[in-house]
């Protein structure tokens, strides 16, 4: 596998003409590349003051692999890669000077590019995250089902919205999206595009959420569900999670996913019970340090790439 095999672009359109059938070959494994990419598609132009740049790896005409980051400076968000495709893209990277500072995949491929990373630049993993991906399988309601209903959120709710996406990112720790929230970047944060479901007592009191993108690839995924604190316990969870899920089935979707923590016992047994199964596991690195400096030579040509 050659460096020089994979390839870089900031045009989404572009990465999407090579690139689309494979991603929407595997569209559960590939939930963050298809629902990024296909924000930055539906947009017309990037949300960020720096372009995203999107990556292939493409050899004799098929494509094998690929990745987006959001910013050119911001974590690779990878599919799956052998170790042998993961020392082509960190040469390539490397080479062109271009920054890297993490990496999130399902865990085969994001520590094999960590440990090539760092075979190239010397710049050390650190596991930062770690999460489970899971796939509907049969859908299970609760049983018993709390009392209330579901209802589809309404641009009057908006402010509701905002404030329990915010309370959400806060409970998990998500700064970034905290100030984007707090700057009234709304639409740029990752919440922005979702469609939202809450679920409200019989008095028409909303008590929990979930949210899931629109279809891409036949794909859902259901993030993020919230229940604030002080209402948790009572099956509200379950109960909107069913309801976002059970939507996204009605509206076509082929596969519904969603992400877990694997430290919070409760969640992943709750989404076992509604009928989600795991599909795998990914991992995010953080990286102590980023790429060398490109030579000349890669330079340009990065810049013809990007072009």
């Amino acid at each position: 596998m050659r460096p020089d095999d994979w390839h870089l672009t900031e045009d989404v359109h572009e990465f999407l003409s090579r690139a689309g059938v494979f991603l929407r070959s595997r569209p559960a494994l590939h939930t963050m590349q298809l629902t990024v990419t296909e924000k930055h598609r539906a947009n017309g132009k990037h949300t960020h003051t720096e372009a995203p740049v999107f990556g292939r790896l493409e050899r004799e005409g098929e494509v094998h692999a690929g990745f987006y980051q959001r910013t050119p400076t911001g974590p690779l968000s990878l599919t799956s890669v052998t170790r042998e495709q993961a020392d082509a893209l960190a040469a390539r990277l490397a080479d062109l000077g271009h920054p890297v500072p993490g990496v999130s995949a399902d865990h085969d491929a994001s520590t094999a590019f960590a440990e090539a990373w760092q075979r190239r630049t010397g710049a050390e993993p650190v596991v930062t995250t770690r999460l489970h991906l899971y796939r509907l399988g049969t859908l299970t309601p609760p049983d018993p089902f709390p009392e209330g209903r579901g209802r589809i959120v309404g641009e009057q709710d908006r402010e509701h919205v905002i404030r329990w996406c915010r309370e959400f990112c806060v409970d998990v720790g998500e700064q970034h999206s905290i100030d984007l929230i707090d700057a009234d970047a709304w639409t740029d944060s990752r919440f922005g595009d979702r469609n939202y479901t809450f679920w409200e007592t019989p008095d028409g009191t909303p008590v929990s959420m979930a949210a899931s993108t629109s279809i891409v690839g036949g794909m859902v995924r259901v993030d993020p569900v919230y229940t604030p604190a002080h209402l948790r316990g009572r099956g509200y969870a379950g109960a909107v999670t069913v309801e976002a899920s059970r939507a996204a089935l009605d509206a076509g979707a082929k596969e519904v996913v969603l992400f877990t923590d694997p430290g919070n016992p409760t969640s992943n047994a709750l989404y076992q019970r509604l009928g989600y199964v795991l599909l795998t596991n990914f991992t995010v690195y953080d990286f102590s340090s980023t790429a060398p400096e490109p030579e000349p030579e890669a330079e340009a040509e990065a810049e013809a790439e990007a072009a």
